[in-house]
């Protein structure tokens, strides 16, 4: 079983901003485009953004486009989600996944096990 452990999280103000790591093992990360992925309060799971696996394309979804940008470390098996002027929207657990279509995640094969970010007004 692939693990993938995230960091990162926290509490920040609206505006404010934080980084988001993801570390995989090296088979994982050598074989799958990477994914991030939110669940806030009440609402079913959403695509946030994704890099194939070549780090050459990324993918956003609109409501993040423009504030979040993910990247990969291929040498340090990381993947990292930056997030930038926060809004109080953003709150939810946000998970790292593998896999293949970015935007889908019926299509990622590897989870981790989220971490909490809040973002207060």
């Amino acid at each position: 079983q692939e693990q993938l452990v995230e960091s990162g999280g926290g509490l920040v103000q609206a505006g404010g901003s934080l980084r988001l790591s993801c570390v995989a093992s090296e088979r994982t990360f050598s074989n799958y485009n990477m994914g991030w992925f939110r669940r806030a309060p009440g609402k079913e799971r959403a695509f946030v953004a994704a890099i194939m696996l070549n780090g050459g394309r990324t993918f956003y979804a609109d409501s993040v486009k423009g504030r979040f940008t993910i990247s990969r470390d291929n040498a340090k098996n990381t993947v990292y989600l930056q997030m930038n002027s926060l809004k109080p929207e953003d709150t939810a657990v946000y998970y790292c996944a593998a896999g293949r279509l970015p935007r889908w995640p019926e299509t990622y094969d590897y989870w981790g096990q989220g971490t909490q970010v809040t973002v207060s007004s």
